[in-house]
């Protein structure tokens, strides 16, 4: 590299940033891509039930960003570096004739840099803005599952409570069906014992009973009598 104080230097910087000024305008239409195709593939994900692939994951797209963002910071900052250089030789001395077309020259750069590195951090910034409400809304679509999922085990659980308790009550019925029907035989038959006791007690019907006795009786009487 030429001395700082010769013309020859000045071009090396301008050189050095021209080429880091490209790199980074690759780098940065590159990022952009990446950060599109990363919400791309997370709202077609969220909309395709099928079992389809998408090109790139999540996990390698968001590897992919750490290294992009590493590569796209250590380029700005040795952009930063030869700008500060140029700066440096503009107030060395014998430059003061030549200084307004230097001083032009650098603002350029500066304008330059300052654009890449907003325009850097804004797309960094979408970027990570997406994951986060990304992830948000996939924690919360796993409580969804899970409570539908709890929901649904609930659910059977309480159908056969429901059942048993149904079987409980058919078969109290079923007992108390029964035991009202032998009670009310207990209760008609004692009756006809007591009408039978009543009727023997009637004096017309004793007489008669006595004056006209049942066969068997009148069969021994005469066996007796033989």
């Amino acid at each position: 590299m030429a001395g700082i104080g010769s013309s020859n230097y000045w071009e090396d910087l301008r050189k050095q940033a021209r080429q880091l000024e490209n790199e980074l305008d690759l780098k940065l239409v590159s990022f952009s891509k990446l950060c599109t195709s990363y919400s791309s593939s997370r709202d077609g994900h969220r909309g395709d039930t099928s079992d389809t692939t998408p090109l790139l994951n999540n996990s390698t797209q968001d590897r992919m960003f750490d290294t992009m963002s590493v590569e796209i910071e250590q380029l700005l900052a040795k952009l930063t570096a030869v700008n500060d250089k140029m700066a440096e030789y503009t107030n060395t001395p014998g430059t003061a004739s030549l200084n307004a077309a230097l001083m032009h020259t650098l603002q350029r750069h500066r304008d330059i840099l300052q654009d890449y590195t907003h325009e850097f951090h804004k797309t960094k910034g979408n970027f990570l803005a997406i994951r986060e409400r990304e992830d948000l809304l996939g924690s919360v679509r796993k409580d969804i599952e899970t409570y539908k999922s709890g929901s649904g085990v609930n659910n059977r659980r309480t159908e056969l409570f429901l059942k048993e308790h149904e079987h409980l009550r058919n078969s109290d019925r079923l007992m108390d069906d029964t035991i009202r029907s032998f009670s009310n035989h207990q209760q008609s038959h004692p009756a006809n014992q007591s009408a039978e006791e009543a009727g023997l007690s009637h004096p017309r019907l004793s007489d008669r009973r006595l004056h006209h006795p049942p066969p068997t009786l009148c069969f021994s009487l005469t066996n007796q009598a033989r």
